[in-house]
């Protein structure tokens, strides 16, 4: 087993939401992966409130208990994989608020990005690359795209086309790689500091 740790971030909270056939989806194809362990982390048990800390998160100094208990979640994985629907040409807003609220914990780590919407959620996952680089995470390019004409019956309930599952090795081969380097660079910071 490996002492690599990731973390399948489900970025939608609303109710009857796609997201959770799509989180289970994804852990059941990366759990045939020994390379790395794979957690969910649904930001709806999360239970953010909208940002509330008086001190940016930049400076490390979270002041409530939920912020806290969400940093020491975040700051236990080497690399992520971010779920996120597609409103209105972006990311939800609670996975926003979410990475708003911690910092250093997101530092020097890897993702990759599994969208869905009407065109893949395309857009949402190019506005998360950005706001990812700002919080110094490494963006793998392969990712996974979900339609709703072809991966979703009657466009709402999630039935991914066969050739999903091709498309998981590509995506997990270059995070796995980019996980283990950004983790050694976290260690090589540690020691220098």
């Amino acid at each position: 087993m490996t002492d690599l740790k990731i973390g399948i971030i489900l970025g939608s909270t609303r109710p009857g939401r796609n997201g959770a056939a799509i989180a289970q989806w994804v852990k059941d194809q990366v759990d045939l992966d020994t390379r790395a362990e794979f957690e969910v982390i649904d930001l709806a048990d999360a239970n953010l409130p909208i940002y509330d800390e008086a001190i940016p998160a930049a400076m490390g100094q979270y002041q409530a208990e939920h912020t806290r208990a969400f940093a020491e979640t975040i700051a236990k994985y080497d690399g992520f994989i971010f779920l996120t629907p597609e409103y209105n040409h972006s990311i939800s807003g609670a996975l926003k608020n979410a990475l708003d609220f911690v910092y250093a914990e997101w530092n020097n780590k890897a993702a990759a990005i599994v969208s869905w919407g009407s065109v893949g959620g395309a857009r949402a996952a190019e506005h998360l690359r950005l706001i990812l680089a700002e919080l110094q995470v490494a963006t793998v390019r392969a990712q996974l795209t979900f339609t709703f004409a072809n991966d979703f019956a009657d466009f709402s309930t999630f039935a991914p086309n066969p050739g999903a599952v091709s498309a998981v090795e590509p995506m997990l081969d270059q995070l796995i790689a980019w996980t283990a380097a950004m983790k050694t660079v976290r260690e090589n910071a540690a020691v220098a500091a």
